[in-house]
């Protein structure tokens, strides 16, 4: 159990990568590699280029992030 609080970003959606991942660019210009969060892969939410999402990233590794939303 950690108590490191995940980081909160958005960014748009670059490139659609196999295996559920994605190339995400954040609003400060920074490229990080996302996958889908379960509750999104249970729910069939689906992704494509240029859709915005918001995104939970752990303190200690910063070019990798979850994808826990879609914003509209």
């Amino acid at each position: 159990m950690s108590n490191e609080q995940p980081i909160e970003l958005e960014g748009v959606i670059k490139t659609v990568l196999p295996g559920t991942m994605f190339r995400v660019m954040l609003d400060n210009q920074h490229e990080v590699l996302a996958h889908i969060s379960g509750k999104m892969r249970k729910h069939f939410v689906r992704l494509t280029v240029g859709d915005r999402v918001k995104m939970e990233m752990s303190p200690y590794d910063l070019t990798k992030a979850r994808i826990t939303y879609r914003l509209r």
